[in-house]
């Protein structure tokens, strides 16, 4: 499955007082991003108009909790996380591990 998405990876403000929440692949309605403060273990938020999800990238992809997302959109999620897997881990590494 190919996709006409754009790799980006900058920081975005999030609200009053909050840290910086870097965007790193938009594709469609979904926003692939780390929070800058949150727990070590690697993976990935993705957020819709809709909702929102997160996925584990290691030790495998898994789906680790989601919020009024269809089964659809959960489905079209993993398989871009599995498609751009490799720069998700690169961009964790090189924002978290400088």
């Amino acid at each position: 499955m190919k996709c006409a998405g754009k790799l980006l990876i900058h920081g975005q403000r999030m609200g009053k007082g909050g840290g910086v929440s870097p965007t790193i692949l938009r594709i469609g309605p979904y926003r692939f991003f780390f929070n800058s403060r949150e727990e070590t273990r690697l993976h990935i938020p993705v957020s819709t108009p809709e909702g929102l999800a997160k996925f584990w990238l290691e030790p495998t992809i898994a789906l680790a909790s989601y919020h009024n997302l269809s089964q659809k959109d959960l489905r079209r999620i993993d398989a871009l996380i599995r498609e751009h897997e490799d720069e998700f881990k690169s961009a964790w590494n090189s924002h978290f591990r400088q």
